[in-house]
């Protein structure tokens, strides 16, 4: 049989379905994993998306022809069956089942195996190929868990607070942010949201994520009520006027980057905290493994690194070349997308 999906300029391509699954550039079907910018991109006729992150996905790219499903409901289109299950990254993260002929593909998308409060938790989906992200593909990426990390970043803030010193955390608007609140310890003191943050917070409340209380800098009427504050802010907030009115802080940046150690050197933080909402070495491995796959796709990320793994150890594993970017390049995008939005309110 011929392959269910193949790479074509446009992005991946199911053959049969005659669609695309994440698409880098504008066609007439598109199937989105999720809502961050390199795998959502605008210009596409129809959008199917699993339900939970169609909100998100409006917010992003507006008025677009939008059909959902929940999780593991069926559609069959030009003969291929098609369903999204949990790929635990972040709201309404799928991965996409393909079936066809009797034939099973699953296309991750981005993915993590440690599950979370703010998103449904990875799913395994048995299939005859497996495409997979390699983002952290390398084995020196190896996380601690979630709650370890937790509690370092509270009690670095409580240390701040407890020295009238503002902590402002850098950490991606969609996705890490509403996990970062959602596993500390709020007690410590008020928390204040970046809007880029906060408006996500808000679709994350709405479908049922329990987050805690926030506030925005407006909400604040004195220098001195952001003495105790946790800052929750994008990236690109840094260096910026926003910044400037917390005076003296202590700033930190949470990413799996933070794991190297010239990556906490270029951002020029005060501490650097070990949290991905992808799958580290060893989770890739697993997943790679419970699927049951023989034959494996590599995407974006240490891919040729991956591959040479794979094959030395059994696999049928190739590649494909992919234009997904970073976390980064999806906070840029994002925040971008939703000033605009505000500012045309």
């Amino acid at each position: 049989m011929a392959d269910l999906v193949v790479a074509r300029k446009e992005g991946l391509f199911c053959v049969p379905g005659q669609f695309y699954i994440d698409p880098w550039q504008p066609v007439e079907r598109a199937v989105i994993t999720h809502a961050h910018a390199d795998h959502a991109r605008p210009g596409h006729a129809h959008y199917l998306a699993a339900l939970p992150g169609a909100a998100i996905l409006k917010l992003r790219l507006g008025d677009i022809n939008l059909d959902t499903l929940a999780y593991c409901e069926r559609l069959s289109h030009n003969g291929v069956t098609i369903s999204l299950h949990p790929a635990g990254h972040v709201l309404g993260s799928a991965q996409v089942r393909l079936e066809y002929k009797g034939e099973v593909w699953v296309v991750s998308g981005d993915y993590k195996l440690e599950p979370d409060g703010t998103c449904d938790a990875f799913e395994t989906v048995p299939c005859d190929t497996f495409i997979t992200e390699s983002t952290f593909g390398l084995p020196i990426y190896r996380w601690q868990p979630a709650s370890a990390i937790f509690k370092d970043i509270s009690e670095w803030w409580r240390r701040n607070a407890e020295q009238g010193r503002p902590s402002v955390l850098f950490c991606y608007a969609f996705g890490k942010a509403q996990r970062i609140l959602s596993g500390i310890d709020s007690t410590i003191g008020p928390i204040i949201c970046h809007g880029a943050a906060e408006t996500l917070n808000r679709i994350y409340r709405k479908g049922g994520i329990s987050l805690p209380a926030t506030l925005s800098v407006s909400d604040v009427n004195h220098k001195s009520g952001f003495r105790e504050a946790l800052v929750i802010a994008p990236p690109s907030a840094a260096g910026s006027p926003w910044m400037r009115r917390f005076g003296e802080h202590s700033d930190a940046f949470a990413s799996g980057w933070m794991l190297l150690r010239g990556a906490r050197r270029r951002r020029g933080v005060d501490r650097g905290f070990v949290l991905s909402d992808h799958a580290d070495w060893p989770g890739l491995m697993r997943a790679i493994t419970a699927t049951g796959a023989q034959r494996v796709i590599v995407t974006h990320g240490h891919v040729d690194v991956m591959v040479r793994w794979l094959q030395e150890n059994s696999l049928n594993a190739s590649a494909f070349e992919t234009e997904y970017g970073t976390d980064e390049e999806d906070n840029t995008a994002a925040n971008e997308a939703i000033a605009f939005k505000e500012s045309h309110a």
